[in-house]
């Protein structure tokens, strides 16, 4: 049997461990560019991030596009600003289905990362600057 001073120990060092995954969360939504593609850009969606040191695990559904999904990636940039992209996320072919990836994060994108300046975005056939955004939000209380 553990001496109860030494559970309280093994507690202190284990659960600091398991908090220092750090969950970010994105609302994945339509931004039309312009008038003629606002009616190409329909849909919705949502994408988890754990990071796991410097390993960063992201996961996602999307719904309701018009066309099928063509590709989506990880860019960087200010909320509410266009970036370049710097990942590619693997995506289902279809109008609904599911984005994944798992990257080792240089020092600048986990800064990025934890700056509130990463973003996913999806593309579509109808949509090929970009159907659904969502920037990664720390998730306070969720780790």
């Amino acid at each position: 049997m553990l001496h109860p001073l030494l559970v309280v120990i093994l507690v202190a060092l284990v659960l600091p461990a398991v908090r220092t995954q750090p969950q970010f969360r994105a609302r994945l939504a339509p931004v039309p560019i312009d008038l003629v593609m606002q009616a190409a850009i329909t849909g919705r969606g949502t994408a988890t991030a754990i990071l796991t040191g410097t390993k960063l695990s992201v996961t996602g559904t999307f719904a309701d596009l018009k066309t099928p999904a063509t590709f989506a990636k990880i860019h960087v940039g200010p909320k509410g600003i266009r970036g370049p992209a710097i990942l590619d996320l693997t995506v289902s072919k279809a109008t609904s289905g599911t984005i994944a990836g798992t990257f080792d994060l240089t020092p600048e994108q986990l800064d990025a990362l934890r700056n509130s300046r990463l973003y996913v975005q999806l593309h579509s056939e109808k949509a090929p600057e970009g159907n659904l955004w969502g920037w990664l939000l720390a998730q306070e209380g969720r780790r």
